[in-house]
C-alpha cells in the first residue's frame, strides 16, 4: 500500500476513519436494536432465532461491505481496531498510522453506539456477551478465529494488489457475514474490539468476560499476519500461477471423449471470442517522444 508517512496526512487519513467507523457500526449496531424493537412490538411473533442471527449476521456484513466501499480509497476502511494491528504487523501502515486508526476506530465506536442508543426505542441489546453454554476458552478462540478470517481477507483481498482490489469491499463484507453467523450464537459476534468496547462504555456494562474480546480478536490479527507473511515468503503467487489471468488462451486444451472428433488446436477460438491484443506505446518511455519512424517499446493491453 502506497501510505503517506506524513503525520498531516496520518491524522486526515483518522478522521475520515473515525467517519467510517461511524457509518460501520451505526448501520449494524441499527440491525440488532431494530431486530430488538421488532421482537419485542410482535412478543407472538414465528420469528425462529436462527433467522435473527442471519438478520444480524447480513446487518453487519452488508454494513461493512457499504462502508468499506465509501471509505477505501479514503483512509483503507479498517474500521477495526484489530485489522489496524494487522496492517502494521506486515508493514502496510505505519505505527503512529495505526495507533491514530485505534484511537479513531475506538472513539467512533463509542459515539456510534451513543447515537443508536439515543435514536432506538427499547433498552440497549447490542452489548456482546458471552452465551452460556460457552466457557471464556472457548469464547477467547471462537473470537481469535473469526478475527482472523477477517484480517486475512483484508490482506489478501485488499493489501495485495490484483485485478479484483477495487472489488475488496465485497469479499470483505461476505467474510464478517460468515463469521457472524458462527460467531454471534456463541460470543455475540464482536469479531472487532471497538465493537464490543463502544456498547460496554455507552451502557456502563462490562461483562466479567469482556477480556475476551480484547485478548481474542488481537490474537486472530496476529495470526493472519503470521499467515500472510508465510505466503509472501513462500512466493505464493507461483504456486497456482495465473489464476486471475482474464485471456482465455490461458485455459486448458479441450480433452475430447474416447472415439470423438479430434478437438481444434488449443488458442483457436472463433473471432467473436478472441481476445485481441493491440500494441500500444509506453507512455513512460523515452522513445515515444522520438520521431515518427522510430522503434519503441509497447506494452501489451487487452482490448
Amino acid at each position: 500500500m502506497a501510505w503517506h508517512s506524513d503525520w498531516r496526512n496520518d491524522f486526515g487519513a483518522a478522521g475520515f476513519e473515525f467517519i467510517g467507523t461511524c457509518v460501520f457500526l451505526i448501520l449494524s449496531l441499527g440491525t440488532v436494536q431494530s431486530l430488538a424493537v421488532m421482537n419485542n412490538a410482535n412478543p407472538g411473533a414465528t420469528l425462529s432465532t436462527s433467522s435473527d442471527y442471519m438478520f444480524v449476521s447480513a446487518g453487519f456484513g452488508l454494513a461493512l461491505l457499504v462502508a468499506a466501499w465509501l471509505f477505501f480509497r479514503v483512509s483503507g476502511a479498517l474500521f477495526n481496531p484489530n485489522v489496524s494491528i494487522a496492517l502494521a504487523l506486515v508493514g502496510a501502515i505505519t505505527p503512529l498510522r495505526a495507533v491514530l486508526y485505534i484511537l479513531a476506530q475506538m472513539v467512533g465506536a463509542i459515539c456510534s453506539a451513543a447515537v443508536v442508543a439515543g435514536l432506538m426505542p427499547s433498552a440497549v441489546a447490542f452489548n456482546t456477551v458471552p452465551n452460556a453454554g460457552i466457557n471464556k476458552a472457548q469464547a477467547l478462540f471462537i473470537e481469535m478465529f473469526v478475527t482472523a478470517f477477517l484480517c486475512f481477507a483484508v490482506l489478501m483481498l485488499a493489501v495485495e494488489k490484483h485485478r479484483t482490489t477495487p472489488f475488496a469491499p465485497v469479499g470483505v463484507g461476505i467474510t464478517l457475514f460468515a463469521c457472524e453467523l458462527w460467531s454471534i450464537p456463541l460470543t455475540g459476534g464482536a469479531v472487532n474490539t471497538a465493537r464490543a468496547f463502544g456498547p460496554a462504555v455507552v451502557t456502563g456494562k462490562f461483562d466479567p468476560a469482556h477480556w475476551v474480546y480484547w485478548l481474542g480478536p488481537t490474537l486472530g490479527a496476529v495470526l493472519a499476519s503470521a499467515v500472510y507473511i508465510i505466503a509472501k515468503r513462500s512466493h505464493y503467487w507461483t504456486l497456482a500461477p495465473d489464476q486471475d489471468v482474464i485471456d482465455p488462451r490461458m485455459s486448458p486444451d479441450d480433452v475430447p471423449l474416447t472415439g470423438s472428433a479430434p478437438s481444434a488446436p488449443r488458442h483457436s477460438y472463433p473471432d467473436s471470442s478472441m481476445v485481441m491484443l493491440q500494441r500500444v506505446p509506453d507512455p513512460d518511455s523515452e522513445e515515444i517522444r522520438a520521431e515518427a519512424g522510430q522503434n519503441f517499446s509497447s506494452r501489451d493491453h487487452v482490448v
